[in-house]
Formats: C-alpha cells, sequence, structure tokens
C-alpha cells in the first residue's frame, strides 16, 4: 500500500475515533446531570425540560455517531474504493471536453453525497426533530427545500467548478492565486445575493410591523453607530419552532434578520439585547476578523491544491489512477478535513472570546440581565443542554457553556461598575 494511503487511514481513523469518543462522553456527561437543574437555572428551567433537553442533546449525539462513521466509509468509497474513478468514468462517456468533463465530476460527486445523506436529513427531520416537538415541516415543503437546494448546487456548484477548472488549465503554475482571487470575488458575490435573491426562495421576508419595537431597535442603532437597511421577520415556523436572529448582507446594506418565533417567545427588552450582541459582532471588527482569516486560510488551501495537483502520488494513493484537475480538486476537498480537524479546538476558542466580548457590549449597550433571560428562555425552548460535557465543548462549541455565560452576565448586572474583562 502506498504510504500516503497509510497516513489517510491513519488520519482518518484517528479522527473518526475521536469523534466519537467526544460524542459518548458528552452523552455520559448529559445524561449523568439529567436530573438535577444547574442552581442558575433552578427558577427558569423545570426538571422536565432540563430531562427533555438531556434526551434531546443525546439523541442528536447518537445520530452524529452514527453519521460520523457512515461518512467515513463513504469516503473511503469514493478514495480508496474508487467511487471517484468510477464516476470520472462515467462523466467521461457522457459528455466531451476537459472542463465540462471535470464539472460533471465535480458535480457527481457532490450529488452522490447529497443523496446518500439524505435519510439522514428525513430521519432528523421527521423522527427525531418530530419526537421532541420541533419539526413543522411539511413533507410537501421538505421535498421543495430539497429541490431547491439541488437546484442552486447544480447551477452555483457547477458554475464555480467550470470557473476554477478553466483557471486550472489556463492560467499557467501560479492559476492557484487566480483561482483564489475568483473564489474570493465568487464568495462575496453569494453573500450580497444570499438576502436578495437566494434566502427568499426558502423563506418568506416581510419588514417589522411592531412600531414600538422597531422604534427600541433604531434607539439602539443610533447608540451603538450602527446601520443596517432593513429589518425583517423571517417565517421560520413553517420548518421548526427553534428561535434565531442574524445579520445578513454587505456594507450599507446589512439586514437585520428576526425568526418569528424568536419574536413570539421574547420580550421587546430582551429582543434588544439579543440583537446588541450581534451588533457586537460587527462594531467589535469580529466578522471582518473572520473574514480575513477566512481568506487567509483558503489562499493557503489553494497554495496546497497548487503543489498537490502536480504530484502523481496524490491521486494514486487515493484511488484516482489518472491525473485530472477535477479530481484534484474533489480529493483537496474531501481530504483536507481528514488533516486539519485538530484545529477545531483554537476556532472553538476564538469564536467563544469573541461571544464573551460580545456579551459584555450588549451589556454596556442594552440590559444585561434582559440578555441573560433571553438565553435562559433560548436554552429551554430550543432543549439546549445545560450541563455539556467540559472536554467536548472546549472542543466543539462556538459558544460558552450556558452556566458559566449566564453566571457571568449577572456579574455584569451585579457590578457593572467591576465587569470582568472580555475573555
Amino acid at each position: 500500500m502506498d504510504p500516503f494511503s497509510i497516513v489517510f487511514l491513519v488520519a482518518l481513523g484517528a479522527h473518526v475515533a475521536v469523534q466519537v469518543w467526544l460524542a459518548r462522553r458528552h452523552m455520559s456527561h448529559v445524561a449523568a446531570h439529567r436530573g438535577v437543574v444547574p442552581a442558575c437555572f433552578a427558577e427558569a428551567v423545570s426538571a422536565d425540560d432540563h430531562a427533555r433537553a438531556a434526551d434531546y442533546t443525546v439523541a442528536r449525539q447518537r445520530l452524529g455517531i452514527v453519521e460520523t462513521v457512515f461518512d467515513a466509509c463513504v469516503l473511503l468509497w469514493l478514495t480508496l474504493g474508487g467511487g471517484i474513478a468510477w464516476i470520472g468514468r462515467v462523466a467521461g462517456s457522457l459528455v466531451d471536453g476537459p472542463i465540462v468533463q471535470g464539472t460533471l465530476l465535480v458535480l457527481g460527486v457532490f450529488a452522490a453525497l447529497a443523496l446518500l445523506s439524505l435519510p439522514f436529513s428525513i430521519y432528523r427531520t421527521f423522527a427525531l426533530e418530530q419526537r421532541f416537538g420541533f419539526n413543522r415541516t411539511t413533507p410537501a415543503v421538505f421535498v421543495t427545500d430539497q429541490l431547491k437546494g439541488w437546484a442552486l448546487g447544480l447551477v452555483l456548484g457547477g458554475l464555480a467548478a467550470a470557473c476554477v477548472l478553466w483557471i486550472m488549465s489556463s492560467a499557467g503554475s501560479r492559476w492557484w492565486i487566480v483561482a483564489w482571487l475568483a473564489w474570493m470575488a465568487f464568495t462575496l458575490l453569494i453573500t450580497w445575493a444570499w438576502p436578495r435573491v437566494i434566502a427568499p426562495l426558502f423563506n418568506r421576508f416581510t419588514p417589522l410591523e411592531d412600531q414600538s419595537l422597531r422604534t427600541r431597535i433604531d434607539a439602539l442603532l443610533d447608540r451603538c453607530g450602527f446601520h443596517a437597511k432593513s429589518v425583517f421577520v423571517m417565517d421560520g415556523s413553517r420548518r421548526s419552532s427553534h428561535g434565531n436572529a442574524y445579520f445578513t448582507g454587505l456594507g450599507r446594506e446589512k439586514r437585520i434578520v428576526f425568526f418569528d418565533t424568536l419574536l413570539t417567545t421574547l420580550t421587546p427588552p430582551q429582543v434588544e439585547s439579543v440583537l446588541a450582541h450581534e451588533l457586537a459582532h460587527f462594531k467589535l471588527k469580529h466578522v471582518p476578523q473572520r473574514l480575513v482569516v477566512g481568506a487567509l486560510v483558503s489562499l493557503a488551501g489553494f497554495g496546497l491544491l497548487g503543489w498537490l495537483s502536480r504530484e502523481q502520488w496524490f491521486y494514486e494513493a487515493l484511488g484516482v489512477p489518472a491525473v485530472s484537475d477535477a479530481a484534484a480538486l474533489v480529493l483537496f476537498v474531501l481530504v483536507t478535513p481528514v488533516f486539519t480537524w485538530l484545529a477545531s479546538p483554537l476556532l472553538a476558542a476564538w469564536s467563544r472570546r469573541h461571544e464573551y466580548q460580545a456579551d459584555a457590549f450588549a451589556a454596556d449597550h442594552a440590559d444585561a440581565q434582559a440578555l441573560a433571560e433571553a438565553l435562559v428562555r433560548l436554552y429551554k425552548d430550543n432543549a439546549s443542554t445545560l450541563t455539556p460535557d467540559p472536554l467536548y465543548s472546549a472542543f466543539y462549541d462556538s459558544h460558552p457553556p450556558p452556566a458559566a455565560r449566564i453566571e457571568r452576565l449577572r456579574t455584569f448586572r451585579s457590578a457593572p461598575e467591576r465587569r470582568p474583562a472580555a475573555a
């Protein structure tokens, strides 16, 4: 067996083993604390709600373990099992021209991944989420969403793949720099188009009609020196009872979007505090920081792909006997996560730092107590576990553990002049 094949198998095995081990740790920890509500939540979360959240977390982790093992098997089939090579032969028999064949290969691989993951999506929506009372998606909406998603993937993915493959074949040895620039332009285009063109294909967005809440929001935006073109309400309740809020758009075209489920759950002061937290990610430059880091990481990725695409061993070790730009692109996208997962704890810690900083900003510009109450309500309504395993949380969670976060917010409220520095 090729040495890199062995390295790949060892890395994949280690990745799967760590994921399963952490998931099982998390399940055991959550189950062990199922019967006792943490003290800081005792007044707001009942024992039944806490137990339900624990059961929901365990059920999701069990499904996640099955998915992890299944995805690893699919990856082995596509690579060492010859799946990519077979799809490439089929593409070659259907169309002519290296770029067209390569684009069809890329689309074929990701279409296979989408189809193979479909049973998990169906089970998650109509069994797991249904069992815990979250699902509101009808079969018709589910099918429509899938068809729209596949159509978008076909169009946007096909265009992106064809563009990169054309650059790889025509831009010389430094093609990866040109491809990176094209990728960044494509990313900015999608970011611009998402709220205007793409998101409305799946959800209905209506202007916020509650004038008193809009007045409160406008006052918060003025205090923070923030400009948002519009405030919309999204019909998230068509699919789920989970609530959320987010910003979207670029520059002065940013939009604020609230799930309708969020607005029916939280009071106006709580909505204001949640919005203040989200505003902080822009005002504290978290979003630009993440964009810059993402751009640098993608540049390094394209540079690595530029080198690997010229190495015969890269293809042969991963089950693709014939060298091609499309095979290099597909192999790189599929195999890179097997080696980069060790960065997960660092990225999670960085994100948690930003969340703590955003909480401190919200406490300065809104009401820390209202934010704490809103988070407790969202933890409860979304059946989020209040007792995550510490190691699992440190490895994966982009947000601080609930108890630590709430206790910190209550410190802000009780002694604002002695707020702890952002973690």
